[in-house]
């Protein structure tokens, strides 16, 4: 297929290069080959299966199927310890893949280590699949020969990060259908009960009590503008659900939600754990200190990046990693302690694994602690709510069935 690139040269000048390949992975990386940062990609000659397979990639293409990461690493480790060679494990999970898109990222990769490429740099032309820790992990393994312990090690750390994104999730599906429901119910009782019952009261010729008259009110203007009432209810949902689908947008608004008093410390003590962990995993793979610090930095928030920096400048200096990160706020009781215990004894790695699995069992306790006391306190909240309308609707009845007494 011809691609049509966005290319951005050396002297940041930016124009549009006719590549032919196999796959838009392909193109990406025989354009980085030849020097060139690829912004963007387009495919105009390609249809059906084609685009599939480019799209499938997941390099640069909206709506693009991930490539599967971690089933590739655990699928690989398998083959290598069944005692094929990269080349033959590479080849059968190629012949294995119908997913169009993982089959044609895997076909580049196959193709350049047939053309005598290093996995690791087959693996770094491809950044928008594999992140900089696995390619610097694949790349130390192969100067230490030793490729399915770094693959193991990988898809240790990758499984970890996996359960505890799985269980936030579980954590938060009911306390959202409880607000979904809970704003149906209400929806319903104003745009439909509430009307109903303001023509009972405006025909009785009585005072209504003035938060009745409010919410009779309201309720009327509901059920006379229908559609202009969806159509607020539509665009609000769409504006979250487009919020949450634009990268940019999301991230802002999760460093939004961190940024919270309650949230704010479990969530700089999770991001430590993650660094922790990734920390370990380059320091087993033989990668200096210095350098996987700085590939750590992107799994930080923004005032622990900086933080980050001081660290490692201070590391460089010659300061002991674990009085450099207590100087700079990024080492816990905790983790200060198993740091000064691994520098002593030469298991830096391992005790930052020990640190990361502490906190990360900490966090799933805080999760489990949190999701029982946010359930009951949404059942409250919703409740107070749906008996607020209900009390405010039948007040005007109360009166009268007083005044009648």
């Amino acid at each position: 297929m011809r691609f049509q690139l966005q290319v951005q040269g050396a002297g940041a000048a930016r124009h549009s290069v006719a590549l032919e390949a196999a796959s838009e992975a392909e193109a990406i990386r025989l354009a980085a080959r030849q020097g060139w940062r690829v912004l963007a990609v387009a495919a105009p000659g390609a249809t059906g299966n084609a685009d599939a397979g480019a799209a499938g990639a997941g390099v640069g293409v909206r709506g693009a199927q991930p490539f599967p990461l971690l089933q590739f690493s655990q699928e690989l480790l398998a083959l290598l310890e069944a005692g094929l060679n990269l080349g033959e494990a590479i080849a059968t999970l190629r012949n294995k893949e119908d997913r169009p898109g993982a089959r044609a990222t895997l076909v580049a990769i196959e193709r350049a280590l047939q053309q005598g490429q290093s996995f690791s740099d087959t693996l770094a032309d491809l950044p928008a699949i594999f992140p900089d820790i696995y390619v610097a992990t694949v790349h130390a393994a192969e100067r230490s020969g030793n490729l399915p312990e770094a693959l193991a090690r990988y898809v240790a750390y990758q499984l970890q990060f996996d359960a505890i994104r799985k269980k936030l999730v579980s954590a938060a599906i009911y306390p959202a259908m409880l607000l979904v429901v809970g704003t149906l119910v209400t929806l319903f009782l104003l745009g439909y009960v509430v009307p109903r019952f303001s023509v009972v009261y405006e025909s009785s010729g009585r005072e209504i009590p003035f938060m009745s008259q409010l919410l009779l009110g309201f309720g009327r203007t509901l059920a006379g503008h229908p559609w202009l009432s969806l159509g607020a209810l539509g665009g609000a949902v769409g504006g979250v659900a487009l919020g949450l689908g634009h990268p940019q947008l999301r991230a802002r608004l999760i460093l939004a939600v961190l940024r919270l008093p309650v949230l704010a410390a479990r969530a700089a003590e999770f991001r430590l754990a993650r660094c922790y962990r990734a920390l370990s995993l380059l320091l087993h793979a033989g990668i200096p200190l210095a350098k996987a610090l700085a590939m750590t930095n992107a799994m930080l928030l923004p005032a622990q990046q900086e933080q980050l920096a001081l660290t490692r400048r201070a590391v460089e200096q010659g300061l002991p990693f674990s009085v450099a990160l207590q100087q700079h706020g990024l080492a816990t009781p905790v983790a200060q302690s198993l740091l000064k215990v691994g520098e002593n004894t030469g298991r830096l790695g391992d005790m930052l694994e020990r640190s990361a699995k502490f906190h990360d069992e900490q966090f799933a306790r805080w999760v489990d602690w949190a999701s029982r006391l946010i359930e009951p306190l949404l059942m409250t909240v919703i409740g107070v709510v749906i008996g607020g309308v209900v009390v405010l609707m039948y007040m005007p009845i109360f009166e009268l069935a007083g005044s009648l007494s």
